[in-house]
């Protein structure tokens, strides 16, 4: 036995042709890793179906998956805001091309049960448990005792109504918390490493975290969980310490390459939140973008990176990367000291403690 290398990307989109060619830049490290983990964003299946409840994203060809094991990544996260997008029929047809590439999984099932399921994954001899919940809604997206969806923990909208990803969402609904930290307890006994993949926060705007995300991150590493990765805003959020152990507030884009944000487009709805999305966030998107048109600081990207020694001990830090239009993620190169101090420095403005970033590894190291 001996230290492994456990990777952590963000958001994971490929409904263009030639997904290889759009994880090429990355592939390199991601294949040299012992494990990657991403987070699928969106269903992979050929179901045209549309299920109400959030602005749907349509779903990615089932046969880019395959560039996915191709690309080294053995595992994903699935609750998030677009899983149920393409209904059961597009769930379904994802966990069959997951199990087709012999991708582990976690946070999305046929029952809620097996939703909350760890995905345990042996890395070197020993067992890495991930868990994965969604905490931004929509609610008609979550498993239900027989119904299929994603895992997820209830944070209340401020106006009364449901959980949903445009809402302000303030107060964790403790009885949900509570069951979060009774799967990372039972995952614990199982497992030598436990990661818990948080879908959270505010989507497209710099330096911001809503009021929940650290206590709920802070509650998942006391209940047992080694590292949080959190995912869903888009662009890349800052990193602390709790109790030692590393919480990556926001990994941003793992690799987003899509046409269902583009200005002009035969979806109605699609076509209306590309234009809402610049009132309610205050931005425009780069036209070098056009398949990764998010907020402009968003090219500033980064991969989660852990060196998990024998002696159980953990090194956190990350891969500093770019995005080349139109929207390709590549290593940072001459650009890690600029993403590097963006990283340290967006966590500041939104009130975490300052980190150390010792370079090290071709990466940054928290010191």
């Amino acid at each position: 036995m001996s230290t492994a290398e456990i990777l952590l990307l963000g958001d994971l989109i490929l409904d263009v042709p030639e997904p290889d060619h759009w994880l090429a830049g990355i592939a390199p490290l991601t294949r040299a890793a012992d494990l990657t983990i991403g987070h699928l964003e969106v269903p992979y299946t050929t179901s045209a179906e549309e299920r109400p409840g959030d602005v749907p994203a349509p779903g990615a060809n089932p046969a880019h998956l395959d560039a996915l094991a191709r690309a080294g990544i053995g595992a994903v996260s699935m609750a998030g805001n677009h899983m149920m997008d393409c209904g059961v029929p597009g769930l379904v047809e994802t966990l069959a091309g997951l199990a087709r590439n012999g991708i582990a999984h976690a946070g999305a099932g046929l029952t809620l049960a097996a939703a909350r399921a760890p995905a345990l994954i042996d890395c070197k001899g020993r067992t890495v448990a991930l868990l994965s919940y969604n905490c931004v809604g929509p609610e008609l997206c979550w498993a239900g005792e027989a119904e299929p969806g994603c895992a997820y923990v209830r944070v209340a909208a401020s106006d009364g109504g449901p959980s949903r990803p445009q809402a302000e969402l303030t107060e964790i609904d403790p009885a949900s918390q509570a069951a979060m930290e009774a799967d990372i307890r039972a995952a614990r006994r199982h497992a030598d490493l436990v990661v818990v993949a948080l879908h959270k926060g505010i989507t497209h705007v710099p330096a911001r975290l809503a009021a929940y995300e650290r206590p709920l991150a802070a509650a998942a590493i006391r209940a047992g969980a080694d590292v949080v990765a959190g995912h869903h805003a888009h662009i890349a959020r800052g990193i602390e310490r709790v109790d030692g152990r590393p919480v990556f507030h926001g990994l941003g884009n793992g690799c987003v390459v899509t046409h269902a944000l583009a200005p002009a487009q035969d979806h109605p709805a699609r076509a209306a939140w590309v234009e809402r999305r610049k009132q309610l966030f205050g931005f425009e998107p780069d036209p070098a973008y056009p398949l990764a048109p998010f907020h402009p600081e968003a090219v500033n990207g980064m991969i989660g990176r852990l060196l998990w020694h024998e002696d159980g001990r953990i090194e956190a830090g990350f891969l500093p990367i770019w995005f080349e239009p139109p929207g390709r993620p590549v290593p940072a190169g001459a650009r890690s000291a600029e993403v590097a101090d963006y990283i340290a420095r967006i966590g500041e403005i939104a009130g975490l403690p300052p980190v150390s970033l010792v370079a090290e590894r071709g990466g940054y190291r928290l010191g």
